[in-house]
């Protein structure tokens, strides 16, 4: 017998990576600007803390799902983040997965809601 039929809401397509709510935010801005942002402009997009902000970097960083870049020009120096291709792939597919989550969700409620109509009528 499959996992599937064993377990049908199991998931397994759910990154644990992804599933907080700070690197949630970063993959979802991150794949909306693909030519990266600032560390200060993440932050704010994300509504983080530096600490926050730099140690869910770190981590998407070590996983080779988020890259970092020092870029020099006539100032301070300014690290850049962007989304990575595999980063990408992984970020979207856990998405997906997630709108199979929802579709169950509303699906088997519908379908208990009808059930529990039917039963009380």
């Amino acid at each position: 017998m499959s996992t599937a039929r064993q377990a049908p809401f199991s998931y397994p397509g759910l990154e644990r990576m992804f599933h907080e709510r700070g690197r949630l935010a970063i993959c979802t801005c991150l794949i909306a600007h693909p030519d990266g942002l600032s560390f200060t402009e993440l932050q704010a997009a994300c509504d983080l803390s530096d600490g926050n902000l730099n140690r869910h970097v770190h981590v998407l960083a070590e996983l080779g799902i988020v890259t970092t870049e020092k870029q020099r020009g006539s100032g301070r120096p300014q690290t850049v983040y962007r989304i990575t291709k595999r980063g990408r792939q992984r970020f979207l597919a856990y998405v997906d997965e997630l709108e199979a989550v929802v579709r169950d969700v509303h699906e088997r409620s519908q379908a208990g809601a009808a059930h529990a109509k039917l039963a009380t009528t």
